[in-house]
C-alpha cells in the first residue's frame, strides 16, 4: 500500500510550464490524489484486514461473516433514538418493532466509488491536455529562466513577440476550450455531490452540518450523525435448515471496522468539496467578469507583475488584443521570467494593431 501511495506523488509534481489555473489544479490534481489515496486505504482495509466480524451463537463465524458482507446488514432507525444499553444494544441495534429496517449495502462499493470519483475529477485535465496542444510549452521555449545565453534569449523573445503579433485574434477557441474545462470541473463537483447523496440514501448533503452541530451539543445529549451513514455495529439475519428440515432464523451482531475509515474519509470529502465548490464558483464568476469587462482584464494583467507593467501598457494591450489573445498573454505571465515578460508585453502594446 505504501508503494501505491508513494506513486501518487507523480500527480502532484510541479510541471515546468503552467497551462492552467490554481483552482483548476486543485480540482484535477489535488482532489484526484486525495480520492485515489482514500480508495487505496479503504481497499487495503477491506481486502487485507477483516472488514466485518459477526457474532452468532451455534454457527461457524466465517460463513456468517461472508454471507453478511456480500448481502447486507441493517439497523432499526428508531433504535438510534433509544438510550444505549437500555433500549438499544448499540446505536441503531435494537429489537424490531414493526418499523422497516434500514439496509446497508454501499460499504462494499466505497472503494470503487472513490476510484470513479477520482477519474471524474481527472477527466477535465485529460480533455484540456489534448486540446491545449502544447501551445504554452512551445511559446515559453525556456524563457521562464532569466539566466542563460543572452543572444539566444533575445532570439527566442523575438520569435515569441512575432508569433503574438502575427496570430492576433486567433486564440479565441484556445481560451474558450479552457474555460469550458473549468466549467466542467464545477459541473463535476455538483453532480458528484448529488450522486453521493443518492448513494448514501439522502444522508450526504447534511452530513457535515450535522457533524458541526454535534460538536456544539452537550456530551450527554450528543447523537453521532456519522453512525447513521456508517454504523459501527449492525444486525444481520442468517437462515439455515435445522435438524428436522425446518428453516431456522439466526440474528447476529456484526461489527464493521471498515466504517471507521469510511466515515473519516467522507467527512473530509464533505468539507473539501464545500471549499472546492466555493472556489470554483468564485473562479467562474471571475472568468465571466474578465470576458465582459476590459478594466478587469487590465487589472488582472497588472496583478501578476504589478511593479513591472504600467497601467498605460496594460490598458493598451487589453484594448488591442482579443479576449483569446489576452488570455494567452495572461498565461504567459505565469511562466515567463518577470523581466522578459515585461519586455514582451511592452513590445506587443507598441506594435500590435488595434
Amino acid at each position: 500500500m505504501l508503494k501505491l501511495l508513494g506513486g501518487l506523488k507523480e500527480f502532484v509534481k510541479r510541471q515546468p510550464v503552467t497551462i492552467d489555473g490554481t483552482v483548476f489544479r486543485m480540482h484535477v490534481t489535488f482532489t484526484t490524489v486525495v480520492l485515489l489515496a482514500c480508495s487505496i486505504m479503504v481497499t487495503a482495509t477491506q481486502y487485507v484486514g477483516n472488514p466485518i466480524q459477526c457474532i452468532v451463537e451455534g454457527l461457524p463465524t466465517r460463513p456468517v461473516n461472508t454471507y453478511c458482507w456480500i448481502t447486507s446488514t441493517f439497523t432499526m432507525p428508531d433504535a438510534f433514538l433509544r438510550e444505549q444499553g437500555v433500549g438499544a444494544a448499540h446505536p441503531g441495534v435494537g429489537p424490531e418493532n414493526g418499523e422497516p429496517p434500514k439496509y446497508y449495502t454501499y460499504y462494499q462499493w466505497v472503494c470503487f466509488a472513490l476510484f470513479l470519483q477520482a477519474m471524474l475529477c481527472y477527466f477535465p485535465k485529460w480533455i484540456w491536455d489534448m486540446q491545449e496542444g502544447s501551445l504554452m510549452t512551445t511559446l515559453v521555449m525556456g524563457l521562464q529562466f532569466g539566466l542563460g545565453n543572452e543572444k539566444e534569449r533575445e532570439k527566442q523573445k523575438k520569435i515569441l513577440i512575432h508569433y503574438m503579433l502575427t496570430h492576433i485574434r486567433k486564440h479565441t477557441w484556445y481560451a474558450v476550450k479552457y474555460w469550458m474545462c473549468e466549467f466542467m470541473c464545477l459541473a463535476n463537483i455538483v453532480l458528484q455531490v448529488y450522486w453521493m447523496n443518492r448513494f448514501f440514501a439522502g444522508e450526504f448533503i447534511t452530513y457535515g452540518l450535522r457533524v458541526i452541530g454535534m460538536s456544539t451539543e452537550h456530551q450527554d445529549n450528543r447523537v453521532d450523525p456519522m453512525v447513521f451513514i456508517f454504523p459501527r455495529v449492525t444486525k444481520c439475519t442468517f437462515h439455515k435448515f435445522g435438524p428436522s428440515g425446518s428453516v431456522q432464523k439466526h440474528d447476529s451482531l456484526c461489527v464493521l471496522p471498515l466504517n471507521i475509515v469510511n466515515e473519516k474519509t467522507y467527512i473530509f470529502i464533505w468539507f473539501w468539496y464545500l471549499l472546492l465548490l466555493m472556489a470554483l464558483v468564485l473562479m467562474i464568476c471571475h472568468r465571466v467578469l474578465i470576458m465582459y469587462n476590459a478594466t478587469a482584464r487590465k487589472n488582472a494583467l497588472r496583478y501578476r507583475h504589478y511593479r513591472l507593467i504600467t497601467d498605460d501598457v496594460a490598458r493598451a494591450v487589453t484594448n488591442k488584443l482579443s479576449l483569446g489573445d489576452w488570455w494567452v498573454l495572461y498565461m504567459l505571465g505565469k511562466n515567463l521570467d518577470p523581466i522578459i515578460y515585461r519586455e514582451v508585453v511592452r513590445e506587443i502594446a507598441k506594435k500590435a494593431d488595434t
